[in-house]
């Protein structure tokens, strides 16, 4: 597949970290939450990524961006935690200026989609992870094969013997050529600093979506290779339970990145072009579409009304008055196509408001 050009900006996260993004191709928008690998540079020049890049630019406009730490977004003094992650994923997203759009998420950039498709599932229309675990190592009581491997990454990932990086690429990669490999490895220690690739494979590995997923309300698609050697099988299997009405696709690999070269490649494809040429209903669009344009007070307001309290204690707790909130919550029951505050309230709730205590 022939790729487009990209456009690569930066933008800042909440707490100030530069991010680089990119924009290219045309039509329907899809976000691919960061890899902790990857890098805007490189990652299109890479037989790897290749093909996965191509497929999701070809018919849409394809958003993608460094993680922190990584590629062309800045390396130093950086904190790394999945809050910080979703902020930055926030940041790319408004500064791309989409309100709704597909998300896909491999390994912890689906950790980063799940929590982010959770906090707005008004703008997400389709969610995709592929190899993602419900719980990551440390948050499965793998403590000791997990911490052993936060060390190894430490000491081990810029050295110039490649053999650490080898036996890490080897579990994502066990079917590469020998082209494939090289270029993986190599981009592994151009990617990030060793103390970068231990500190956000820490973050990581403490996750578990077990609560988050079950929150999920956009429509899914997990897929997942039968031996893979980095992410069990059973994880993603158990994650795709957890979500409610989630597609789940076994494939027949050993590949954690699949490779093109590969069956389980194309069935990857075929379900992922099936499963993003479905639409919501006209109704599901209309509602999402009306929660995107909110404004930020108005999705406080909504936030508070979703969770029961009156216009009296939602003017307390915001600091305006109760007359502002009443007009706020009357304007709020006209922008979402609803006569009563009761039905506001279903509406905000199915759509994930109402959750933060």
């Amino acid at each position: 597949m022939r790729q487009n050009a990209q456009q690569i900006r930066f933008c800042k996260s909440r707490d100030g970290t530069r991010i680089a993004y990119a924009v290219n191709g045309s039509g329907p928008p899809l976000v691919r939450a960061a890899n902790w690998i990857s890098h805007l540079d490189l990652d299109r020049q890479n037989p790897v990524w290749q093909p996965w890049l191509s497929l999701f630019s070809e018919k849409r406009t394809l958003i993608c961006y460094d993680a922190r730490g990584c590629g062309l977004s800045d390396r130093e003094q950086v904190e790394f935690t999945i809050d910080r992650h979703v902020e930055d994923l926030e940041a790319v997203i408004e500064a791309a200026g989409v309100k709704q759009f597909a998300l896909f998420g491999m390994a912890g950039g689906g950790t980063i989609a799940v929590t982010y498709a959770v906090r707005h599932p008004e703008r997400v229309s389709h969610l995709v992870l592929h190899g993602v675990p419900a719980d990551a190592k440390l948050a499965r009581g793998d403590v000791e094969h997990g911490q052993a491997e936060i060390q190894a990454f430490k000491f081990g990932w810029a050295k110039e013997n490649p053999a650490f990086r080898q036996l890490f690429t080897s579990q994502l990669l066990p079917g590469a050529t020998t082209e494939q490999f090289d270029a993986f490895n190599e981009l592994i220690r151009l990617t990030t600093s060793p103390a970068n690739a231990a500190s956000i494979l820490r973050a990581f590995f403490e996750v578990s979506l077990r609560e988050t997923a079950s929150l999920v309300r956009s429509p899914t698609l997990v897929t997942h290779v039968r031996e893979d050697g980095r992410v069990p099988f059973v994880q993603g299997r158990e994650l795709a339970s957890l979500i409610p009405d989630a597609r789940f696709v076994p494939l027949e690999s050993k590949n954690h990145v699949l490779l093109e070269n590969e069956p389980a490649w194309q069935k990857f494809v075929d379900e992922f072009n099936e499963f993003l040429s479905t639409l919501p209903t006209k109704a599901s669009v209309s509602e999402l579409q009306a929660l995107a344009d909110l404004t930020e007070r108005e999705c406080e307001v909504l936030d508070l009304v979703a969770q029961g309290f009156s216009n009296p204690s939602i003017g307390a707790r915001l600091g305006i008055t109760e007359k502002t909130v009443r007009n706020q919550v009357s304007m709020l029951l006209s922008k979402l196509g609803v006569s009563s505050r009761s039905q506001a309230i279903v509406r905000a709730r199915e759509a994930g408001y109402g959750r933060k205590s």
